[in-house]
């Protein structure tokens, strides 16, 4: 490592990996989460820069296939002089800054200006591509060696970059850039004395939902390719290991590969549900529709909970109002004591993990997911006349539910702990995926996130807006898909649960029976 002058800043060089923010080793996380500025490239996805934080300055430097782009020098340059500023600099990478990545170039080129850095090893693309598309690189049966090469070479170098004799005896041979040379690459191998028909494969887009694998012999590789529509980003594998790929595919067979899912859950609560489904293969665009914000007069709460002693019920329906009644507690200094001797009721899950969280249990959880249940389930539990309860909710909280209990004899006490408000609007790449007609789902979780995600629908596409023929609705329960239905709209998919995970269950159901021949790759 160079020298350390009077420079006060870091670069860390940090390989991203090829796809998913799941792909991040811990180390680039950490660093992340300290970074002041991110440098970064084409090829490093949204999910994994938004782990730097948005109050973090990002600073794009990708170069094109056709090289178009920022020159070397000038983001060496750049390097340096944010480290010199003292600011803690990250350089992100996609797969690995030391592999194709001229991570070595940008390395050599602090070490000379005398700025600390670090160097974060990530999954480089080849593996990557060849773990997601059921190809191993090694095998004892078939390959024993591995070359990894550029299908670009450096247009300044005079000498040819490859040894074409050597590398025709390398078992397996993975090319990265070189999609729009395969024509050439093929030749040049066949010509070294590499069997035509050698298995050979070119796997595009990597570990995401819409990766493509086009297997073929070498010598009609290009042309499968071509007729496929393969286009960068693309690796191409070349070896008798390709073979296994029959047998040991995997990834393009998730329930849910190819499929792409809209989430209109409030950001903070969003990878509750965006996670299982990523796992199952889906591409998950996350588009709030809604906005969890503090109150801005608190003196109905406040009243509340200095009175908490006086209610025999305090009834929670969403993991919100518990957060928010949490929040509000501890900036008046009270603790779990403050509720005394009055029962605690919880709608769901979600509502119940969050009590916990505040060394709460609750006394009364309904087995179906509803305000409905929840009330039927309080009056089970004993008489409701002349109690007095508390329902700690948002400020768009239906009436069924205090109805009921009022019916019951009981004095209901309906604050608003939180408000829940429209999103400013929809994110670009949910609105370009509806245009584009390639949204399967959207998931809805609220009757509010229905009606907030129709109007900002309309508000940000404006006579234009996309329409959502062709796109199934899924509804979090019963209340949700009415929503739905008085918009003139049908859920295709009601979780039977009331739950993230129900939802994610009611989709898979209803995917299930369509079967999967369209989501197998394209053999030649």
């Amino acid at each position: 490592m160079g020298q350390r002058s009077d420079c006060d800043g870091l670069v860390v060089l940090l390989g991203a990996g090829p796809g998913p923010a799941t792909w991040l080793t811990l180390a680039g996380a950490k660093w992340l989460s300290r970074a002041e500025v991110v440098i970064y490239d084409r090829l490093v996805r949204p999910e994994v820069l938004a782990l730097a934080g948005p109050a973090v300055e990002k600073i794009y430097v990708g170069k094109t296939p056709g090289g178009a782009g920022p020159d070397q020098r000038w983001i060496n340059d750049l390097l340096i002089r944010r480290a010199r500023a003292g600011q803690q600099v990250v350089r992100l990478k996609g797969g690995d800054p030391l592999v194709f990545g001229r991570g070595g170039e940008e390395a050599e080129a602090l070490a000379e200006a005398g700025v600390p850095y670090r160097i974060v090893p990530g999954i480089t693309a080849a593996l990557a591509a060849a773990a997601c598309a059921g190809i191993p690189l090694t095998d004892r049966r078939y390959a024993s060696t591995l070359a990894l090469v550029t299908g670009r070479q450096d247009p300044t170098r005079d000498e040819e970059a490859v040894n074409w004799q050597a590398l025709a005896g390398i078992d397996t041979v993975v090319f990265y850039m070189g999609v729009s040379n395969l024509p050439e690459i093929t030749r040049r191998l066949i010509e070294a004395g590499r069997d035509p028909q050698t298995p050979a494969a070119v796997v595009a887009l990597a570990g995401t939902p819409r990766q493509r694998t086009v297997t073929a012999p070498l010598a009609e590789l290009p042309a499968a390719a071509r007729r496929a529509g393969i286009a960068p980003p693309a690796l191409t594998i070349v070896g008798e290991v390709v073979c296994l790929r029959e047998k040991l595919a995997w990834f393009e067979h998730l329930p849910l590969f190819g499929q792409t899912v809209i989430i209109t859950r409030p950001a903070h609560q969003s990878a509750e549900l965006a996670a299982p489904l990523r796992e199952l293969g889906a591409e998950v665009i996350e588009a709030p529709a809604i906005e969890i914000r503090p109150l801005e007069d608190f003196a109905a709460v406040d009243e509340a909970l200095r009175r908490l002693k006086e209610f025999d019920w305090v009834v929670f329906t969403s993991a919100n109002g518990v957060e928010a009644f949490a929040a509000r507690c501890r900036h008046l200094g009270l603790d779990g004591r403050a509720l005394g001797a009055a029962r605690v009721a919880a709608v769901g899950p979600a509502t119940v993990k969050a009590l916990a969280g505040c060394f709460i249990s609750p006394d009364v959880v309904p087995e179906k997911f509803t305000t409905q249940a929840l009330g039927q389930a309080m009056k089970s539990a004993g008489e409701l006349a002349g109690t007095r309860i508390l329902l700690a909710r948002s400020d768009l909280a239906t009436q069924p539910l205090r109805q009921l209990l009022a019916e019951a004899g009981a004095e209901v006490q309906d604050v608003a702990f939180y408000r829940t408000a429209r999103a400013a609007q929809l994110p670009e790449e949910a609105l370009a995926a509806l245009g584009e007609k390639r949204v399967d789902w959207i998931t809805f979780t609220s009757s509010s996130a229905v009606d907030n995600f129709l109007a900002l629908l309309a508000a940000g596409a404006g006579k234009a807006a996309p329409g959502l023929q062709g796109v199934h609705l899924a509804a979090i329960g019963p209340v949700t898909a009415e929503t739905l239905r008085r918009h003139g709209l049908t859920a295709a998919a009601v979780a039977d649960e009331h739950t993230a995970a129900g939802l994610v269950e009611a989709i898979l159901r209803a995917v299930r029976p369509a079967g999967t021949s369209d989501r197998q790759d394209q053999r030649e």
